[in-house]
């Protein structure tokens, strides 16, 4: 790892003690199985989790991470996690990160759609679309977690609001 890569992870973890593998294997895991909508709802379970929570990152630094991770091609989610893996404990903690949230999901799925192609009927259709709307709720909730946080004042609140709109038009 460059020292230019060492100060920024040193940067993101202000001072905390540097983690372990199976520490951000361990977090990692468990929100990979328990996180369930997109990119936008794990944003703001990973708030919760590693700012809040852990205290790993502070608010300005996810911020700034969140904003890079939007910023560069793939899912934000997986990078933030990845990224925050390393800033806890360097490359083996990007790793684990990766390993520790991606996995349970990707099992989930495939796991899922043999399932959904075994047993096609119209009970599965309804289920699907019970999914959905919870999905919808995960992720209105993890918006306006993060909202409260990254908007405290009225001005970015508008810039925000304004945002959404010309986005949604």
């Amino acid at each position: 790892m460059s020292d230019h890569a060492e100060v920024t992870a040193d940067e993101v973890i202000r001072g905390q003690s540097q983690g372990s593998f199976f520490e951000v294997l361990w977090v990692s895991t468990r929100l990979g199985l328990t996180s369930f909508g997109g990119p936008i709802a794990h944003l703001g379970y990973f708030h919760e989790e590693y700012v809040q929570r852990r205290k790993w990152i502070d608010e300005q630094s996810y911020a700034d991470l969140v904003a890079l991770c939007q910023f560069l091609p793939g899912p934000a989610s997986s990078q933030v996690s990845i990224a925050i893996g390393i800033a806890r404990a360097r490359l083996l903690g990007g790793i684990a990160a990766w390993i520790g949230f991606t996995l349970p999901s990707a099992l989930a799925l495939v796991a899922f759609a043999l399932g959904m192609g075994a047993h096609a009927n119209a009970t599965n259709a309804g289920c699907l679309h019970g999914l959905k709307i919870v999905a919808v709720a995960v992720v209105a909730q993890a918006v306006w977690g993060m909202a409260r946080s990254l908007c405290p004042d009225r001005e970015r609140a508008t810039i925000a609001i304004i945002a959404s709109i010309i986005t949604l038009a």
